[in-house]
């Protein structure tokens, strides 16, 4: 044993990782990481659909012709160029933007961490829908951070159970995924979306808009973004590359009120002093002649035929009382099983049963609820689909029933789908 690693016991860790849990969907991925296990646990977009030729090419163009600079240290802003694609992007949005608005971060997943960083002390409060996204739970107890959740529905959070929040406690900050929320896969209504932002600008409030789904929208209109209703400066933004290019380039981005992006920009500096250079050049002069609508009107098409194909065998395999949402895009679909039934209790008997799924429980800051869990159909085709469906049903009746289903047999698996 080395010397570092008798020294390890007597470690006093600090005091923010007591409220830092591992990832459960992390840790249920080790589990699930198998051949012969369908998991709908993690987000993961369609590998088949990310522009890998594309991608290369873009690289290997900036490689040879700018491959000194696009190896070496940048600012921590961003590729200029890649900022400027972004504003205008956002500009068409309806969201008033520069180059200097936008700050590049690694993934959107750094965004939220900069953003706790500038904006919280310990036993600031931070209001979250619950349930929420478990990542950024994780970011703002790593903050010591106080969470105070309200209600959601298939409108999205209950702003008036805000409002009295509000009317009573001194917040600090809002978050919030309005466009096909993760878990739950909802939308924030329009009507909404106004009376947030007017609540955020009375009370003083910032609102942190998560934004990585909101162009996979598959069905219906796409309604403003909080951060284009914004006219009080309350409103940061967060985006990605992550679900319509490739998480692996790990470019997000975080737009806001200036000094806002100053002091995130202050924060990253510290962190990483600036995102992959690479990346950034190639994905700029990628997007210089890809055609990137293109692209994400084939993802939403594989993504919406996907969500339908869950939505049928969550209909024909699941018992009677289970519920689940219809998301109009993203990557999930929440399902309440009969309230007797724990999701955590389940994933043992579905693990063996070759199917993995996220239980609902650590999704939610306050108040969970067993019987819950998430759902991934982006990453699974329609046969793989409906067999994963029929194990998760054999798995949840055999529960009901007070017995364990039978394990599945080392058949080969029916692989291809749309």
């Amino acid at each position: 044993m080395s010397d570092a690693a008798r020294l390890l016991p007597s470690v006093r860790f600090a005091r923010r990782m007591e409220g830092m849990k591992p990832s459960a969907v992390r840790e249920i991925l080790k589990v699930a990481d198998h051949p012969d296990i369908l998991s709908f646990a993690g987000g993961l977009p369609a590998p088949e659909l990310f522009p890998v030729a594309e991608i290369a090419a873009a690289h290997a163009a900036v490689l040879a012709t700018d491959g000194a600079a696009s190896l070496q240290y940048s600012v921590t802003e961003g590729y200029g160029p890649l900022r400027d694609w972004i504003a205008v992007r956002l500009g068409g949005r309806g969201i008033a933007t520069t180059r200097e608005d936008v700050l590049v971060t690694t993934g959107s997943q750094q965004g939220i961490d900069l953003v706790a960083k500038v904006l919280l002390d310990p036993g600031d409060v931070v209001v979250v829908e619950n349930p929420s996204y478990l990542a950024a739970l994780q970011v703002f107890a790593g903050a010591e951070a106080e969470l105070d959740v309200v209600g959601s529905d298939d409108d999205g959070m209950r702003v008036d159970e805000l409002e009295a929040l509000l009317a009573r406690r001194t917040v600090k900050l809002i978050y919030i995924v309005a466009d096909f929320n993760n878990p739950k896969g909802t939308t924030l209504s329009v009507a909404r979306r106004l009376e947030l932002v007017a609540l955020a600008a009375r009370h003083g409030v910032i609102i942190l808009e998560d934004d990585p789904y909101g162009e996979l929208r598959f069905r219906g209109v796409r309604p403003p973004s909080l951060a284009a209703l914004d006219e009080a400066g309350v409103v940061l933004q967060l985006g990605t590359f992550s679900k319509t290019l490739a998480p692996g380039l790990r470019i997000g981005w975080l737009t806001g009120a200036p000094e806002l992006i100053r002091a995130c920009t202050t924060a990253k500096q510290a962190a990483d002093l600036h995102s992959g250079n690479l990346s950034q050049r190639a994905t700029a002069k990628l997007l210089e002649t890809f055609d990137y609508d293109g692209h994400l009107d084939r993802i939403r098409a594989v993504y919406g035929a996907r969500c339908e194909d869950l939505l049928g065998a969550l209909t024909r395999h699941l018992p009677t009382g289970s519920k689940w949402t219809r998301p109009d895009g993203g990557l999930f679909v929440w399902v309440e099983l009969p309230p007797e039934l724990d999701a955590d209790q389940l994933l043992a008997a579905a693990v063996q049963h070759k199917v993995a799924f996220v239980p609902g429980r650590p999704f939610f800051a306050k108040a969970p609820r067993a019987n819950t869990l998430r759902l991934n159909f982006s990453n699974r085709g329609r046969d793989q689909i409906e067999l994963g469906m029929t194990r998760l049903g054999e798995v949840i009746r055999g529960s009901a029933l007070g017995r364990q289903p039978r394990p599945e047999a080392s058949a080969p698996e029916r692989t291809r789908g749309r």
